[in-house]
């Protein structure tokens, strides 16, 4: 099996604990020639490891003075690197292990000799490989990671990224679910990679049976697992993002803070180990990268998130009229994507409120380039969802303003620049504003978080502002499958049709006449679904420009869509509009709920940046490290 995955270039092999020997041998473990037997089986893996590649894992019972300890070997190039002891032996129900072996407690040295090799051995060791700076291990044996107080929390504390744990759980009704939430909460407690390897096939099923579970794991996040109860032997192999989880961890303050305090405690011993050349080259990715990381891939998973994101957006938007009192909202609603589910949320806010929609007051107010797909659809919308609804024509107020300008477009010429394109934006807010004085009523913003990433949105008294915004942290790429949730859920009723024709439209902000096709908002910004994917790992983590190009082309290259040099350069124009031109935007947004992990872009949550900061260091990082051959 190393020589099978050492062919595959696995950087670590983790076996199951007691793989030289088997778990259960029972009081065989007291029998002289089974211990030599696992010493020789040591020697000659160490030896057959001298020109394989990858750092190995294996458990053995091994004999320490008086003393018989459940071991841990790690193996590394013909080095024996180290041993780790198990220190929380069960000893209840099936489990006798304090008839045999001692904890690591009871351990007396630091070094041992076996077969010639002089050895660091205990639970205070970590392994480090130079050439890759966020690659260190820990090392713990199954029972310790169902121990209140587990040896790995006190490794990632020191340091430790990666966390191997050799096992020989067996397996009970309900027990494989129990050990996939252990195994995702100590790697999401531990910010930390997490390998666990149990013992399976050719342990004796005298009185208990084995499935050979195996689980990779990183921050919370089941990434693979093994097919059980395999006759076989069985394996699994992925890749861990181990400098991800080094950027989480300079985040996350509670993290920080344990690890000043309980950092040292014990004092680990570093051992070091390097790699070939070879090993450093770039090789085939086996972790899928979904294409839209703020949408969940299975259909299950992602009807709970759309049912989550709308309660959220609902508690945050009725909280608000509770607090202030008032019974009415006024929503603008455009025939697009982002007021339609504005326009929905208020329905549900004022169903839970028990509030009649007639307290909702809908206003589609048309301008210069509206187009009659859009009205149409937006007073159908009115209609279906039984809101107050009314139509307000832009177009007289905008020509006294385009006037008072001096604008040519007063005087009858075609010039449509940024001012004809922003006094129907401001227009229509300062519209909505005026009659929420007028009938008491909150202005429900409808701009996303896309929008707020690209800039995307007139300052001031367009549309970045209102009230109270529902949408602020719900990017484009979800709100279009938040809408598909809502037609799925309603089919047959008459919203359900009128959705699908919202999620047929071009997305537009429909503000320059056209005689052949309307605006393009993503011809201009590049396509959502791209700069949702660079948002999300630039905001969420602070990869680098050119990783996330990596980890676009990686995710969109089988889909036949993108070419590199085209998801190179909306990346490109993506950090060009997120640092160097829409920062002021961002930095005094209205109230909004966050809905999400990936953070949201207000400068009282997740996001404080500098208004005049930018772009230029992470697009030279961009131009330098991507050169297009590489993929």
């Amino acid at each position: 099996m190393v020589r099978q995955f050492h062919a595959q270039h696995a950087g670590v092999i983790v076996f199951p604990e007691l793989s030289l020997s088997g778990y259960s041998l029972g009081d065989l473990f007291q029998q002289q020639t089974i211990l030599d037997a696992c010493q020789e089986a040591l020697l000659c893996l160490i030896e057959a490891s001298s020109e394989l590649d990858p750092l190995i894992v294996t458990g053995l019972p091994l004999m320490v003075g008086s003393r018989l300890f459940n071991c841990a070997a790690v193996i590394h190039r013909g080095r024996l690197l180290g041993l780790v002891p198990k220190t929380w032996l069960p000893d209840h129900r099936e489990f006798y292990e304090k008839r045999q072996f001692c904890s690591s407690t009871e351990l007396d040295r630091a070094e041992v000799m076996i077969g010639g090799f002089s050895a660091a051995i205990g639970t205070d060791l970590l392994f480090s490989c130079p050439q890759f700076s966020h690659l260190t291990i820990g090392i713990e044996i199954c029972e310790d990671l169902w121990a209140p107080v587990q040896p790995s929390t006190m490794a990632a504390m020191s340091g430790a990224t990666l966390i191997c744990n050799l096992s020989a759980s067996n397996i009970v009704i309900g027990k494989a679910d129990y050990r996939r939430l252990l195994v995702k909460a100590s790697s999401g407690r531990n910010i930390c990679g997490y390998i666990y390897s149990s013992a399976g096939q050719g342990e004796s099923t005298t009185d208990l049976a084995w499935d050979g579970h195996l689980i990779i794991a990183e921050n919370g996040t089941l990434l693979t697992e093994s097919t059980r109860f395999s006759t076989d032997g069985s394996s699994c192999i992925c890749d861990l993002d181990l400098e991800k989880l080094q950027l989480e961890r300079i985040r996350n303050n509670s993290f920080r803070d344990c690890s000043s305090r309980y950092a040292g405690t014990p004092s680990y011993r570093t051992i070091t180990f390097e790699v070939p050349d070879a090993c450093s080259a770039e090789l085939p990715m086996l972790r899928s990268i979904p294409r839209f990381p703020y949408v969940p891939e299975d259909g299950r998973d992602l009807h709970e998130r759309c049912e989550e994101v709308f309660n959220i957006q609902v508690q945050g938007l009725s909280t608000r009229l509770l607090s202030t009192g008032i019974k009415k909202v006024v929503v603008g609603v455009s025939g697009g994507l982002d007021s339609t589910l504005a326009l929905l949320v208020a329905c549900r806010t004022f169903d839970k409120l028990q509030i009649s929609r007639e307290n909702i007051l809908a206003v589609t107010m048309p301008g210069f380039a509206t187009s009659d797909k859009t009205r149409n659809s937006a007073g159908d919308l009115m209609r279906a969802t039984g809101v107050t609804g009314c139509e307000i024509d832009i177009r007289p107020s905008c020509m006294q303003m385009l006037k008072d300008l001096k604008h040519p477009f007063a005087e009858g010429k075609e010039q449509y620049d940024i001012t004809f394109e922003n006094v129907q934006a401001g227009e229509r807010t300062s519209h909505l504003f005026r009659l929420a004085n007028q009938s008491g009523a909150l202005v429900i913003g409808t701009g996303d978080l896309s929008e707020l990433a690209l800039g995307w949105c007139t300052y001031g008294v367009g549309d970045h502002m209102s009230h109270y915004n529902v949408n602020a942290s719900v990017p484009k790429t979800l709100v279009r499958f938040l809408i598909e949730h809502v037609a799925t859920s309603q089919a047959g009723h008459p919203v359900a049709g009128i959705l699908g024709q919202v999620l047929a439209t071009t997305i537009s902000p429909e503000l320059i006449p056209s005689d052949s096709q309307p605006q393009q908002t993503e011809a201009t910004v590049g396509p959502y679904e791209l700069q949702d994917f660079n948002l999300y790992y630039l905001s969420r983590f602070g990869f680098k420009p050119s990783k996330i190009c990596y980890l676009a082309w990686q995710a969109w290259q089988n889909a036949g869509k993108y070419r590199f040099s085209e998801i190179k350069a909306w990346l490109g124009v993506f950090l060009k509009r997120f640092f160097g031109a829409s920062q002021f935007k961002r930095s005094c947004v209205p109230d909004s709920p966050k809905v999400g992990s990936g953070g949201s872009l207000s400068p009282r949550g997740d996001w404080r940046a500098p208004s005049d900061a930018s772009a230029h260091t992470w697009l030279q990082e961009l131009e330098k490290n991507t050169p297009e051959n590489l993929l």
